[in-house]
């Protein structure tokens, strides 16, 4: 069994299901093209994935050391490469972390543990990827 599947509804729009939980999404090209930008894009989605990857590992590493991270936001943009093919060439992940005591300590290790997930190591070398963290204290 698929852990995905997809279906083309048409006017460039993909609906996706998770299988596992049901659970959807949609994506359509951006305008540039020939998308209507209402959905995610496909290349929104790798964005997404870096971003909930690298979170997901931060906030794993602090869990483990009692540390609460709840209520970290991110912020996430993309820019596409201007020459040749089409593809991602940066990807800009800002972390805004709580207002909590943190030991400089921890702050180098959740910073460290973000920059071990899957995605970031999946992602061909010319994607610039950038992982900036604001902590508040």
């Amino acid at each position: 069994m698929s852990n995905i599947s997809a279906t083309y509804l048409g006017n460039l729009q993909v609906e996706l299901v998770h299988n596992l939980s049901g659970t959807k999404i949609y994506t359509t090209p951006t305008p540039e093209h020939g998308g209507s930008g209402k959905a995610f894009s496909p290349t929104d989605l790798c964005a997404a994935a870096l971003c909930s990857c690298a979170m997901s590992m931060l906030a794993t590493y602090a869990e483990n050391h009692g540390l609460d991270v709840t209520g970290t936001t991110l912020e996430v943009s993309k820019a596409m490469t201007t020459e040749g093919p089409s593809r991602i060439g940066r990807i800009e992940i800002v972390f805004n972390m709580p207002n909590r005591e943190f030991s400089s300590k921890d702050k180098m290790v959740m910073e460290r543990a973000a920059n071990t997930c899957g995605v970031h190591h999946s992602l061909h070398p010319d994607v610039e990827q950038v992982f900036t963290f604001r902590w508040s204290d």
